[in-house]
């Protein structure tokens, strides 16, 4: 059984920086982040795939950075100049297929329970 299970999430003040986790059962798999707030789609922020070449949505490239931990099978989402319009669930997600880094929800199959960004201004 595939787990997910993300940590690091709180609350922070504009500016301010969070580091996310994501604790894996599976490696050398497309991994990735997303976000969404209460009545939007599901937004993908970042994801690495299994050569490690990363991607970014454009709203947070410069400040945030997508990385993985092979020997812990862990991913990390480190979140800089964090801005209240971050604030969101944050998802970690997985995929077995040999795709190149995405930032479609569909192409990620599997999904944690999330964790809770609030920047607050």
């Amino acid at each position: 059984q595939v787990q997910l299970v993300e940590s690091g999430g709180g609350s922070v003040q504009a500016g301010g920086s969070l580091r996310l986790s994501c604790a894996a059962s599976v490696s050398g798999w497309l991994m990735g982040w997303f976000r969404q707030t209460p009545g939007k789609e599901r937004e993908g922020v970042a994801a690495i795939d299994v050569i490690d070449q990363t991607s970014y949505a454009d709203s947070v490239k410069g400040r945030f950075t997508i990385s993985k931990d092979k020997a812990t099978k862990t991913l990390y989402l480190q979140m800089n100049s964090l801005k209240p319009e971050d604030t969101a669930m944050y998802y970690c997600a997985a995929d077995p297929r040999a795709l190149r880094t995405s930032l479609s929800a569909q192409d990620f199959r599997y999904w944690g329970q999330g964790t809770q960004v609030t920047v607050s201004s």
